[in-house]
């Protein structure tokens, strides 16, 4: 009986681990070289930085707003559903989790940027 229950918590850790690493569906993956490229033209654009505001204080890229990833969910009706979102964080990972809360919320178009600002050479 016991290895039977070790299998399944084996199972649910890895089905769980999986969920969290997998990309979302609906969400496009870009580096920072794309990124550059999508900031120069901004229409039906809406760039958003996900890190904590002394974070953004410390490094920022001009066209990205803060909202951190936090305060997400509570600030989508601050947000068009309608245009490409781009979220960027410090390494990706929050950024990440962040596009999926968009996806799952109706946002159309929804791009991370890989890497994050750890990446960002601009």
């Amino acid at each position: 009986m016991g290895t039977w229950i070790n299998v399944v918590l084996i199972i649910l850790l890895i089905y769980f681990v999986a969920t969290k690493m997998l990309p979302t569906k609906g969400v496009e993956h870009i580096t920072p070289d794309e990124l550059k490229e999508k900031l120069k033209q901004t229409k039906d654009r809406q760039f958003i930085d996900v890190r904590t505001p002394a974070e953004y204080r410390a490094r920022n890229i001009r066209q990205f707003k803060n909202i951190p990833l936090h305060q997400l969910a509570d600030k989508l009706h601050e947000l068009d559903r309608e245009k490409e979102t781009i979220v960027i964080c410090q390494s990706g990972m929050r950024s990440n989790q962040a596009a999926k809360i968009l996806a799952k919320n109706g946002f159309k178009r929804v791009v991370n940027v890989r890497g994050g600002m750890n990446a960002w050479n601009g």
